[in-house]
């Protein structure tokens, strides 16, 4: 644009040149060799325009004769290199599409028409080619050819690494993450790789040195940053709270300060400050976070920071957290487990049903069965809160990569990522088996001969401890029916037992056979069992297609 802009001045120019001559007249004289030469002003400028053009066309023709050869090789040079360049494209598209025989020949008709000094590119196509079609030798040969170039180092760091843990070598993936850290502190997978394999070994020093060498941009990463430097911390005051005291409070304290919502560096930074007798600065950590974020062990630590309180002490100073906190169920159950301890039923009642009332769970139910038991010893009610507590949703526990920990801790114990563990309630089970479920719901059933009544005494006392026991009921025997001993007399002479669907019904059910020859277990309720017909066949193949 600016190119035109400059033409169109330049023809303005030599148009106002040109006619500022035509308005003033004259002569040009020229006296050369003898012979006198005279023309007009305009003739002569004209002609020496003319002159300049002819030489600038004449310059640039020899000019092109001289650089043709140049010019033609150039030509064919970037024709190749653009063929080259498509079917690399086309190669790394067909790798990412999972074609391994298209992306090696790709790579190689890439390979004829760019050298690969040029364009480190093909050696990742070479890769990937190699990968798919499952020589993995090659493509750590080529991952490892990779690290002698500069601007492919880290790319053959990633290969390694990724290649390390497919194989389980977590030892060699660390070694490559923690050079792959050294050449880009701002890689992600490599910070985490190598953060990784120092919190598995506990050095936290070392972890923290690592974390601070990372070049955080951005909020989102800035945040990161600090919330797992926290972690850190955190883990780093908990290893040393026993053996120095002071060192974990700094350390907590600088946790707490990052991260004023995490529960572990502020139950840390008070049990230090509580050992160090600073009583109202270790409640102040606690009360701050509890505002934010009730939690149990922060109930735990502030009722119980002087051992020698006593419950009604307790008492008070629960209350005071569930001034802190109202309408919260952590508040109520703290109120109701310090009322219990000091004997105030009345109170640790009220507690617990508000507790109900907020957020019915397992702990509210077993907290009413203590209670129960404490002040009226009816063994009917307890059972009944325990089998409540039993149905009830689960209480929220330190969850990581489906692990469910009593304690927090700064790694998953699966994956060994940091900061895994959250605070929140855990998957609900498949299934809650319930012994003796006949007790909630009785039901008739035929009366079972003396002898397998013996038998399962032991398992209906076992029974008795966990579930609530219902009243007898008490069933009449029709008059079309058999006695039970003369069945069980008639089940025991016969070979075979007959199937359960071929039994009468009684009270409007089908009374099940006894098998005592062949016992066998229900299956799991996610597990359907096996069909006896086919039980033999399915040994022979794992796939049965007909």
């Amino acid at each position: 644009m600016f190119r035109i802009l400059f033409y169109l001045v330049v023809v303005f120019l030599l148009g106002l040149g040109f006619a500022w001559l035509a308005e003033r007249p004259g002569d040009l004289v020229v006296t050369f060799a003898g012979y006198r030469y005279e023309v007009s002003l305009m003739v002569a400028a004209v002609a020496i325009v003319a002159i300049v053009a002819a030489v600038m066309i004449l310059w640039w023709l020899i000019r092109s004769i001289w650089t043709s050869p140049y010019t033609v090789a150039r030509y064919f040079r970037v024709r190749r290199r653009d063929r080259g360049y498509q079917a690399l494209s086309t190669g790394m598209i067909a790798a990412g599409a999972g074609d391994g025989g298209l992306a090696r020949r790709m790579s190689q008709q890439a390979a004829k028409l760019i050298s690969s000094d040029q364009e480190p590119l093909i050696h990742l196509l070479d890769a990937q080619a190699a990968l798919l079609d499952g020589d993995r030798q090659a493509a750590r040969d080529k991952f490892t050819a990779m690290l002698d170039d500069p601007e492919m180092r880290l790319l053959g760091l990633r290969g390694l690494y990724l290649e390390a843990e497919r194989l389980g070598e977590r030892e060699a993936a660390r070694h490559y993450a923690e050079r792959a850290v050294e050449n880009a502190p701002q890689l992600e997978w490599a910070v985490n790789a190598a953060l990784e394999g120092k919190t598995g070994e506990g050095d936290w020093d070392g972890a923290l040195k690592l974390l601070d060498s990372r070049k955080a941009s951005g909020k989102d990463a800035r945040e990161s940053v600090a919330s797992r430097r926290a972690v850190l911390l955190t883990a780093k005051a908990m290893d040393v709270l026993d053996a120095d005291p002071q060192a974990a409070r700094t350390t907590a304290l600088e946790a707490h300060k990052l991260r004023p919502d995490f529960v572990p560096a502020a139950v840390t930074a008070a049990r230090a400050l509580f050992r160090q007798n600073e009583l109202r600065k270790g409640s102040k950590v606690l009360e701050t976070v509890w505002k934010k974020e009730p939690h149990p062990e922060v109930a735990d630590a502030y009722i119980h920071a002087r051992p020698g309180d006593s419950t009604q002490d307790r008492l008070a100073r629960a209350k005071k957290l569930q001034s802190l906190k109202r309408n919260n169920v952590e508040s109520a159950l703290v109120v109701g487990r310090a009322a219990l301890d000091a004997g105030e039923y009345r109170l640790a009642r009220e507690s617990c049903e508000a507790a109900a009332r907020l957020g019915p769970r397992e702990s509210v139910y077993l907290l009413m069965a203590d209670i129960e038991e404490a002040e009226t010893g009816d063994q009917g009610r307890v059972r009944q809160w325990l089998a409540k507590a039993l149905r009830a949703p689960r209480d929220p526990a330190w969850v990581a990569d489906g692990y469910v920990a009593e304690r927090w801790a700064p790694v998953s114990p699966v994956t060994g990522k940091l900061d895994a563990f959250e605070w929140r309630m855990p998957m609900e089970r498949l299934a809650q088996v319930v012994e003796g479920e006949e007790d909630f719901s009785p039901a008739p059933a035929i009366a079972a001969p003396k002898e397998e009544e013996e038998a399962d005494e032991p398992a209906k006392a076992e029974a008795e401890t966990v579930v609530i026991e219902a009243e007898p009921v008490k069933v009449e025997k029709p008059k079309e029916a058999e006695p039970a001993d003369a069945a069980a007399e008639a089940v025991a002479k016969s070979e075979k037992p007959e199937p359960p669907a071929e039994t009468a019904p009684v009270n409007g059910q089908k009374a099940a056979s006894a098998k005592k020859d062949n016992p066998a277990k229900p299956p799991l309720p996610d597990d359907p069992g096996v069909d006896p017909d086919d039980k033999d066949s399915s040994t022979q193949s794992p796939f049965r297609l007909f």
